[in-house]
């Protein structure tokens, strides 16, 4: 979690010092000077999470031309200068800006003011656990429908295509027919569900040299869309190493958020399985196939879609596996 703070005074300075101390990933940053729009609006583009040690007001003028959604925003967390409290203003669940705030809160003997209805009332929140199991939400709008029913004192059915460990909370109980809840890749499911998406889709990509991210984004939402998988799904562009510094396939990952991850042809060479060989691609690259050992190396799991060639672009996916638990919920 890359996270930045900001201080204002010596003593906000010296409280984010300790701050630094606990919590590796932060970067500390002293304004002034009317520097504070120029610094939030920064860190809100490439941060996860913010940290004002200074008064709330400040930050939430500072954070409000910036916001967005609960499912875009990054966590905004407020300390003041004495360490005595750390209050979630922003992203509180899906951000983690709570959970962000316990924890500094322990690191300097602060009191976490946590607000946000589920917790207050102690009840299970699904949007909170989505994060803490990385699944993607595909329709953020449901979860406001989803937490009010809970805090109404009604059951949420989830159905999950995968096994979830542990206890189930309180209020929640699996069921493979109705549901409120869906954790599936697919993208079929009810429309009224809350959808949880895990990351667990590789495509394996291979390309002509200078083909553009417009036809290989175009090759790739092809694949997953003839594949039922949601486009959230996707964790990980896979290639041959040769194709690293394709600026097509690195701006698709760009664009998506997922990194591009390159194997050599020896690597590809030893995946075990059965592929579409081709005696061009092995002449050309050392190896039978990119796309399909790729996407398969990349997962660990299984191809659950061969090689699909057109434009220059040829696609393979590949689905891995996720470890879901039900525990550390609240």
């Amino acid at each position: 979690m890359k996270i930045e703070a900001v201080a204002f005074t010596d003593a906000g300075m010296a409280l984010g010092r300790r701050l630094q101390a606990a919590e590796e990933d932060l970067t500390l940053y002293r304004c002034g000077g009317g520097a504070l729009r120029t610094w939030t609006q920064d860190a809100f583009a490439r941060s996860d999470a913010l940290v004002f040690i200074g008064a709330t007001g400040i930050a939430v003028r500072a954070v409000a031309p910036l916001i967005r959604s609960k499912a875009e925003d990054p966590a905004v967390v407020v300390i003041d200068e004495k360490g005595a409290f750390a209050v979630p203003i922003l992203s509180g669940h899906l951000g983690g800006a709570n959970e962000l705030a316990r924890r500094l809160a322990g690191a300097v003997g602060a009191l976490p003011v946590i607000t946000t209805a589920t917790d207050v009332n102690g009840r299970f929140a699904v949007d909170e656990w989505a994060r803490r199991q990385k699944l993607a939400l595909a329709n953020p709008e449901r979860i406001k429908w989803i937490s009010a029913r809970i805090l109404a004192g009604e059951t949420i059915r989830v159905k999950s295509l995968y096994p979830v460990s542990g206890a189930l909370p309180e209020q929640v109980k699996r069921s493979e027919t109705e549901y409120d809840v869906l954790i599936s890749h697919r993208s079929r499911g009810r429309a009224e569900a809350l959808r949880l998406v895990p990351r667990i889709v590789t495509a394996g990509i291979g390309c002509k040299k200078g083909t553009s991210p417009e036809a290989i984004e175009a090759a790739l939402v092809a694949a997953l869309g003839k594949a039922g998988c949601h486009e959230l799904a996707l964790s990980a562009v896979a290639t041959i190493d040769r194709k690293a510094a394709e600026p097509g396939l690195a701006e698709v990952c760009r664009r998506r958020g997922v990194p591009l991850v390159c194997y050599t042809a020896a690597e590809l060479a030893a995946v075990e399985g059965a592929f579409t060989a081709s005696a061009f691609v092995e002449k050309t690259t050392g190896v039978d196939n990119v796309c399909e050992r790729a996407a398969v190396r990349q997962s660990g799991g299984r191809l659950i879609s061969r090689k699909e060639a057109g434009n220059g672009v040829t696609v393979a996916l590949a689905l891995g596996e996720t470890e879901l638990s039900w525990e550390g919920q609240l």
